[in-house]
């Protein structure tokens, strides 16, 4: 690199020009990692995706395949991203200009400690940036840096910011240039350091004084000397500018996007922005499918978030912009496989997927995943190569005395796209005829002979080194559904509500299940001096089925740990007497007896509609880990049939008894909803089953809700199975493709939900969409449908109608008012989302005030495990707030959950007086903050401080989580509550009040006993909580490391 003078300008001179370029051609502009790397690659006529040219300028920059997904194409000024699928013209007469680009970032990416890419072991993890990535992002940095991309105030502190940098930029280019520590200052005469400092910058030290700028010279030259001895290679100097820059600048490395809502309310501000960052994710609810919506040729772009947020952008180039970014970080995050809509998915991405292909995993996890699927002699992992992107390679696990061994194969790619292998004569034209040529091939491998006999293809969220992980941003703990077994949980382990039977009404009988009966009732529910009446389903289990009980119970245990819309909500069980499920009561019933009774009235655009509801809910469950094992259009009820235009509305009942206590011939009588290979054999019940039955049921769904196959004898029936024979394919080619696809005869090849989701979305936003369904005027009623719910949307959602809310069960009493479960149900239709409400009682003034105050805390606190606060109603009798329901969670995800929401309690300067067990929800969140410093509930949460002078603070919260520990080790048991402990070190005497005796006890030091089996971990943490000077009791920062140890040793 040429010396720098005073006059050297801030961009060194290119050949090329950013204004304009040779007609006829695509420039895409590299940021220079070393003096003699390539600054521009040029492409001339013809087609060329993003994809194609992103893979040119990785190995132009040597940036390997593995790190290639942080790689992006976007226009000169930084507005618009291309998506890896945009094809890009050259032609004559234009000319086009891009930049190569990092853009997916992650927070503290530069070490191992938050940020890194998954290993099979901890301590194997490897950083997410390699030495050419470092290199080429330093470059990237630097250039945004220095042309002033980086809005900076150039205050003070900002501008000694800049002079450090300008001094390790400085030293780089000495280091790069071999000079030696007393060669610098020599250098430094022909260098300017203001060549290495922001225009705007430059322009501000120029306007100064001739001694000012004399000054700041001579301080550059005495801070470059002292780094100049230092003996830190490059590396380590670009790792230092990069992390300074971060922290002069941390938010860089989000997205703003701006959007309309399209149902905005009159008067009020339709314009909003949306924020994407790697570690903050999207600043609107994200949902899960995404899918890209467009009107016509020159019409509105929509993005739909999973019926969350409904955003319209200005053009089609900025929403596929926005759907690239999130994609992009789905993969880089959560499962490197998937795909959100067709309109941004990779073409190479495509590829592998049709080729039962891996990305570029190492050797490692190819090893590990053959070694999971058993490592079956013959058995392949197809991968891309980690190192070249011309290259493939096969894994292939092989048989010798000593036991499985594993051998690898190369297959490459040359520049015309044949595709070569060692062992096989001629090359070929793509990867699968290749493979499908190599199939009873032997093939050579290290001199070893192999053949090939069955694929490992990739799984959804398979974890490899292509996931990075965010520590922040780990998962929950499983739940109880997903960490207990079906088939080992047991009775003192399900959860469920028990409902007492005089609160019942019957009515009159529905029918007939396999193992039940089935009535409509009422649900009684007192509260105070007002009765209210549920209508509810009442599935009893027939006596004569006594073997069967106990998975009756486990079904409705795990319907009660779910909670999701198109998912059927249960009250409780009974079990006075007959086991009696309690289940909503869904209006318009099983939805196959609809169609078969509407027949062809019901149109392709309703069922799609079903099919989209039903692969949510069943979405939902696989996220879960939850199986549910018999999935039919019998089992889907419908809650709306949706007439006049509107859409239906359905939710998914409980799978009853489990599969696995049916008899081969109860099986056989399932057929074809029940996956062919637990029929054979019983012990692989998976997720994977699942999806069959839904293949099943979206054939029966489009078939008028017959299925002839299920009228068959039994052994015609195991004869279509045994042949591995297929339904009729539908008239509808990608919805048939869609089916076969969950009705693959080999489970692990069928799609995700997720997947099912996205291909489903495409059926319905393609051009043709259903049009051959809807006459003109039902078109109409559709898009007002639409209008209407915008308008809605438009409203303050955390305003609350009161007559909207209606009243489920009582969850609980306080001193101060009652908790109860509603439905929150506008449409009054059955549909809307479940709350819990919150009702104030005897409210005065002060009561009131102390009401709104706490309103304001939940709205200010935002994390997983704190209660969501929804919003407020305010009704002719008390103020009323509303909260999300909640799911089951584990016992540790209680303790990491309420720790570290405390922390957030104390970071924010709140108090939170209610912290105990009762104020713990079903996922255990924390529900609520107190109102007031009046004592209220067990005075045994409550430290000596707070008992003695009503001092509530920090140090009393963790003092009252130590009490919180003790209660969930000794699982709420009342004979072992904190007061009956109290009460017996209190023995017979009550010559003082109980309040003063407990004080005088917590002051001579008695404190709760050990639980029995509680770890001596957790004995010294509650220990540590219950110190008798709060200052000696540690913070919940300090107590967040303790319980994480704690966590991962128990789960080791």
């Amino acid at each position: 690199m040429a010396p720098l003078g005073e006059d050297t300008p801030l961009i060194e001179q290119r050949s090329y020009s950013l204004s304009s370029s040779e007609a006829g051609s695509l420039q895409v502009l590299l940021c220079p990692r070393s003096p003699g790397s390539p600054q521009v690659l040029t492409f001339f006529f013809g087609e060329y995706s993003a994809e194609e040219l992103c893979v040119q300028a990785a190995k132009a920059c040597g940036i390997l395949p593995v790190c290639h997904a942080l790689f992006a194409l976007t226009t000169e000024d930084l507005s618009c991203w291309f998506p890896p699928n945009h094809i890009f013209t050259v032609e004559d007469a234009t000319s086009q200009i891009l930049l190569y680009r990092i853009r997916f970032f992650f927070p503290n990416w530069l070490g191992l400690e938050k940020c890194y890419r998954f290993g099979l072991q901890k301590d194997r993890a490897n950083a997410i940036l390699d030495f050419p990535v470092l290199e080429y992002l330093f470059a990237q940095s630097r250039n945004d840096f220095i042309s002033g991309r980086m809005n900076l105030t150039l205050n003070l502190k900002e501008q000694g910011e800049c002079l450090s940098l300008a001094v390790l930029d400085l030293t780089r280019m000495d280091k790069e240039q071999g000079l030696r520590p007393g060669q610098t200052l020599r250098a430094f005469s022909s260098l300017s350091y203001k060549a290495c400092i922001p225009a705007s910058f430059r322009r501000l030290i120029q306007s100064l004084s001739f001694m000012t700028r004399k000054r700041y010279r001579q301080m550059v030259r005495r801070a470059l000397q002292r780094v100049a001895s230092c003996q830190a290679d490059v590396h380590f100097i670009m790792l230092k500018y990069l992390m300074d820059l971060e922290r002069l600048k941390p938010t860089r490395a989000s997205e703003t996007f701006e959007g309309q809502a399209p149902g905005a309310a009159a008067g009020q501000d339709p314009n909003c922005l949306i924020h994407v960052a790697g570690d903050s994710g999207i600043s609107l609810d994200p949902g899960g499918a995404i899918s890209s919506k467009r009107k016509g040729n020159g019409g509105v772009h929509h993005i739909d978030l999973l019926l969350k947020e409904f955003i319209e952008f200005p053009t089609l180039r900025e929403a596929l912009s926005f759907v690239s970014l999130v994609d992009g970080y789905y993969r880089l995050t959560t499962d490197a496989h998937h795909y959100f809509c067709k309109e941004v998915a990779p073409p190479q991405l495509l590829e592998n997927i049709e080729n039962q292909c891996h990305g570029p995993i190492t050797s490692e996890f190819a090893v590990n995943k053959l070694k999971m699927e058993g490592s079956a002699p013959g058995s392949y992992v197809l991968r891309q190569s980690p190192q070249d992107f011309n290259n493939f390679l096969l894994t292939v696990c092989i048989q010798t005395p000593l036991g499985p061994d594993y051998k690898g194969c190369l297959i490459h790619r040359d520049l015309s796209g044949n595709f070569f292998l060692s062992g096989l004569s001629q090359p070929h034209s793509s990867l699968r005829q290749l493979l499908v040529s190599s199939w009873g091939c032997e093939l050579l491998a290290d001199g070893t002979a192999l053949s090939l006999s069955s694929c490992c293809p990739p799984r959804p969220k398979e974890k490899s080194n292509l996931i990075i992980v965010r520590r922040d941003c780990s998962q929950l703990p499983p739940s109880p559904a997903q960490a207990w077994p079906q088939s080992q949980r047991q009775l003192s382990q399900m959860m469920f509500h028990k409902i007492p039977a005089d609160s019942l009404e019957w009515h009159e009988n529905l029918g007939h299940g396999t193992f039940t009966k089935i009535y409509r009732g009422s649900r009684l529910d007192k509260v105070e001096r007002e009765t209210h009446k549920v209508e509810v389903l009442l599935k009893v289990m027939d006596g004569t089925h006594q073997n069967c009980i106990e998975s009756f119970l486990e079904a409705a245990s795990i319907m009660s740990q779910v909670s999701h819309q198109h998912l059927v909500l249960l009250h409780g069980v009974c079990m006075a007497g007959d086991s009696i499920m309690v289940q909503e009561f869904v209006r318009w019933g099983a939805l196959d007896t609809h169609l078969r009774k509407c027949g062809p009235l019901v149109p392709a655009s309703w069922k799609l509609q079903v099919a989209k509801q039903l692969s949510y809910a069943l979405n939902y469950l696989e996220d879960k880990g939850i199986i549910h094992g018999n999935i039919s259009s019998k089992k889907v009820l419908l809650a709306r049939k949706g007439a006049g235009g509107s859409p239906p509305f359905i939710k998914l009942s409980d799978p009853g008894v489990s599969p696995t206590v049916l008899t081969k011939e109860m099986l056989t009588d399932r057929i074809p909803w029940v996956a062919p290979e637990y029929l054979w054999d019983t012990k692989l019940l998976s997720l994977e089953s699942d999806k069959w039955s839904f293949g099943a049921t979206l054939w029966e769904i489009f078939s008028g809700g017959t299925m002839p196959i299920s009228t068959l004898e039994p052994a015609k029936k195991l004869q279509f199975y045994k042949e591995k024979q297929q339904l009729p394919a539908l008239k509808w080619t990608e919805l048939a493709t869609l089916i076969g696809q969950c009705m693959e005869y080999t489970p692990h090849l069928r799609p995700s939900f997720r997947a099912i989701i996205r291909d489903l979305n495409s059926l319905i936003t393609s051009d043709y969409e259903l049009l051959s369904d809807l006459s003109p005027s039902a078109m109409a009623a559709r898009d007002g449908l639409w209008s209407s719910t915008h308008q809605m949307a438009g409203q303050d959602p955390t305003l609350f109608e009161e007559r909207h809310l209606k009243y489920i069960s009582l969850l609980g009493k306080g001193n101060f008012g009652s908790v109860e479960l509603c439905r929150y149900d506008p449409l009054g239709d059955n549909t809307g989302a479940l709350v819990a409400v919150k009702q104030l009682q005897n409210s005065g003034p002060q009561q009131l005030r102390d009401f709104q105050r706490e309103v304001q805390i939940l709205k200010a606190l935002h994390s997983d495990f704190i209660v969501k606060y929804r919003g407020v109603c305010y009704g002719p009798g008390e103020p009323r707030w509303e909260r999300g329901a909640q799911d089951e969670g584990a016992v540790m995800g209680v303790r990491i959950g309420v720790r570290r929401d405390l922390w957030l309690v104390s970071l924010s300067s709140f108090k939170n007086q209610a912290i105990g067990a009762q104020n713990l929800g079903k996922d255990y969140r924390i529900s609520e903050v107190s109102r007031s410093s009046r004592f209220i509930g067990d005075k045994t949460q409550y430290a000596p401080e707070s008992l003695s002078d009503n001092i509530f603070s920090r140090e009393s919260d963790v003092w009252s989580f130590g009490v919180v520990l003790y209660e969930l080790y000794t699982y709420s048991d009342k004979t072992h509550s904190p007061s009956e402990e109290f009460f017996r070190m209190m023995a017979c005497d009550h010559s003082m009040p109980i309040l003063c005796h407990l004080l005088e006890l917590l002051t001579e030091g008695r404190r709760l006993p050990a639980p029995p089996g509680c770890p001596e971990e957790v004995q010294e943490i509650m220990r540590s909580c219950w110190a008798s000077n709060p200052k000696d009791r540690p913070s919940f920062c300090a107590l967040s490391p303790r319980l994480d140890a704690l966590w991962a040793g128990r789960r080791g």
